[in-house]
């Protein structure tokens, strides 16, 4: 009789696993069995809300036409990548590290900070700390090592991430709470823009190469926006209500070294591709129905960010900027979209884009 409940004890454990194997491990119907996410706000789905930061999005209005309400993300909705996610046909949000906990992991992880950037001290003497890149990449390391006791190997693991997708949206703030943060950061003073962007690049290269080592292969690496253009700017800089070019020039040059690097590390690693992604030549204007091109939804402090209980405007979907920095729901699904499937415009994605990077069969 022990030995009966023992083999049925065990024959139901096998089609637990196979079950989970099928459904969990495919993601369902997901183009990609998971979905990696290291970046700053613009991705944030509520990793800052778990950390002693100012930078926190897990208050209304934030969060006001999200199905759960205020997540910590910073818009009204869904992110970008959100989006993206339901693109690639997950059937839920990918959960933050802070609180992602068992079979979760498999379809993916958000590991995205607000206020963080490619330089550890980025953003952290305005909102008092973040998680930033580095310290992403160490939670990965975490996630990857449970990953591997799940599917019993660290070759099981490595073959199961090679599948997945990993998308890296940061380097916003380490101009704008870094090097245009005189009075707190010398990295103005040290370096020139072009020695800047090295530094960066440099470093993002570092990061990119340890995914790399734990299993990654296909990469979006996103190109920044123009902040010279963002409510916070044009409130506290511009002097005409113009965007601030001279801004907006700087931070270009970093889009145009990502671009040159994903090009070398397509050389360099012919088992893996990485893609562009230019959100600056995606069109987000009048043309979509947008009437506020350049001021904010919700009433913002000075830090760009939506005053606590504040009442946003009713009419969001005509708003590009949600609060002083942050795109609407509507701007980043425009943005979204055009980056899942560019419609084979290499300003947009080069030299593919997501939809099609999911589509490569890059598993030697």
């Amino acid at each position: 009789m022990a030995f009966e409940t023992k083999f049925w004890f065990v024959y139901h454990l096998c089609l637990l696993i196979a079950c989970f194997m099928q459904h969990c491990v495919n993601g369902n119907s997901s183009q990609v069995p998971c979905l990696f996410i290291f970046g700053d706000s613009f991705s944030d789905s509520g990793n800052n809300n778990y950390i002693p930061t100012t930078a926190k999005a897990d208050y209304k209005p934030y969060g006001i036409d999200f199905p759960k309400g205020p997540t910590g993300r910073f818009t009204n909705g869904k992110t970008q990548i959100d989006i993206i996610g339901e693109l690639l046909g997950f059937d839920s949000f990918i959960p933050p590290f802070a609180n992602t906990t068992g079979f979760d992991i498999m379809k993916g992880v958000n590991y995205a900070s607000a206020s963080s950037g490619i330089r550890n001290e980025t953003g952290k003497r305005t909102t008092v700390t973040n998680i930033d890149f580095g310290q992403q990449i160490e939670n990965h390391k975490t996630i990857v090592t449970q990953i591997a006791v799940k599917l019993g190997s660290k070759e099981n693991a490595k073959q199961y991430l090679k599948k997945c997708l990993y998308y890296i949206y940061i380097g916003t703030n380490d101009y704008a709470l870094n090097y245009f943060q005189p009075d707190l950061y010398n990295t103005s003073r040290m370096y020139n823009p072009e020695e800047y962007v090295k530094v960066l690049i440099d470093q993002y290269s570092v990061y990119g190469k340890a995914l790399y080592n734990y299993g990654a292969k296909k990469f979006v690496a996103v190109g920044l926006g123009k902040i010279g253009c963002t409510p916070m700017i044009l409130a506290n800089s511009s002097v005409n209500g113009s965007c601030v070019e001279k801004l907006n020039d700087i931070e270009a040059i970093f889009s145009r070294k990502l671009r040159s690097l994903v090009n070398r590390l397509n050389t360099e690693h012919p088992d893996s591709k990485t893609i562009f992604i230019n959100t600056t030549a995606i069109r987000v204007d009048r043309s979509h129905g947008f009437t506020n091109l350049n001021t904010s939804c919700c009433p913002m402090n000075s830090d760009g960010l939506c005053i606590r209980g504040s009442t946003p405007c009713p009419n969001r979907t005509e708003y590009i900027y949600y609060d002083g920095i942050h795109p609407t729901e509507a701007a980043n699904k425009i943005t979204a979209t055009a980056s899942y499937d560019s419609n084979n415009n290499p300003k947009i994605a080069f030299p593919l884009d997501i939809k099609r990077l999911t589509q490569l069969q890059l598993y030697k």
